[in-house]
């Protein structure tokens, strides 16, 4: 394993060319404006390069050692001097060729970030409305991949009614120690903020993987498993006061116009109260098919 071993010409099983020995990735950067328009960051490539004077994704060849984050990450830092730091994975889609992949990496960015060429790969670098994207000569790859990207820019926020999700788990003993139930539960949803949800339910965009934001609402005697607030970069406790049901309601609506809300629970008054709110729902057995 070694820098820059994965610079190379590999064949997929269409009988296409394609660099990168061990596939590719690139960084879509994505920012929401006010009025929920996202705005991509996109590379003009150079013209000496493969489909050059095209425009795409910073990105290329993956090394041996790399997955797809950080392979787009450090791709981006080269091209784009974009720094890690300042965008949060939300999603992944793999462009499958057959022995070969390029694996789209979509970042939430907190504004138009500074990006210019960094070496010799890129002309230009813009953020482009997402509504504008398709008026540029795209890069054939990029140009396939965009359609179904496009429909999935929208950050998923995932609000878990925790009570309804422990008792559908019918966890032996559960019911004598809500808090022992919940803080298990909780250790395993930090865990799964991490790695990322594959299949999401019926209504939101189907990508390869999902890294959403969560909000896991306790309440009554499991609401001692853990302190409020954030516990890591995606996952969030909220403690109810009083109604679980209220505080799962005002979390949705504290859900940033542009972002996807899809609520966790099976309580039927719960379910009719936040798809009034535009909410998605599904129920406990998707997300425990999850850890």
């Amino acid at each position: 394993m070694a820098a820059m071993d994965g610079d190379g010409w590999a064949l997929c099983s269409l009988g296409h060319q394609h660099w990168g020995l061990h596939g590719a990735a690139g960084l879509l950067a994505v920012h929401h404006t006010l009025d929920g328009m996202p705005y991509v960051l996109l590379q003009k490539r150079a013209w000496w390069s493969h489909h050059g004077g095209t425009w795409g994704l910073p990105g290329g060849a993956r090394d041996s050692h790399e997955d797809a984050v950080t392979g787009a990450l450090r791709e981006a830092r080269e091209e784009a001097a974009l720094r890690a730091d300042l965008v949060r994975v939300r999603g992944l889609y793999v462009d499958d060729h057959g022995g070969w992949s390029f694996q789209t990496v979509i970042a939430e960015a907190d504004g138009l970030l500074d990006a210019a060429p960094a070496n010799g790969e890129s002309l230009d670098m813009r953020w482009v409305a997402a509504d504008e994207v398709t008026a540029r000569q795209l890069h054939p790859g990029f140009a396939g991949s965009w359609p179904l990207i496009r429909a999935a820019l929208s950050p998923v926020v995932v609000v878990l009614d925790m009570a309804n999700i422990i008792g559908a788990r019918a966890e032996h003993g559960w019911w004598k120690d809500r808090a022992g139930a919940a803080n298990r539960l909780l250790n395993e949803l930090i865990a799964l903020t991490v790695r990322g949800v594959g299949d999401m339910p019926q209504g939101v965009p189907a990508l390869t993987r999902w890294f959403p934001r969560m909000f896991a609402v306790l309440e009554g005697a499991a609401a001692k498993a853990a302190d409020p607030g954030p516990v890591n970069g995606d996952m969030t406790v909220v403690l109810a006061g009083g109604s679980g049901d209220d505080a799962i309601v005002e979390t949705v609506r504290g859900v940033r116009p542009w972002e996807t809300a899809l609520v966790v629970t099976a309580d039927r008054g719960l379910r009719e109260r936040v798809t009034a709110l535009d909410a998605h729902v599904t129920g406990p057995r998707w997300l425990l098919g999850q850890l």
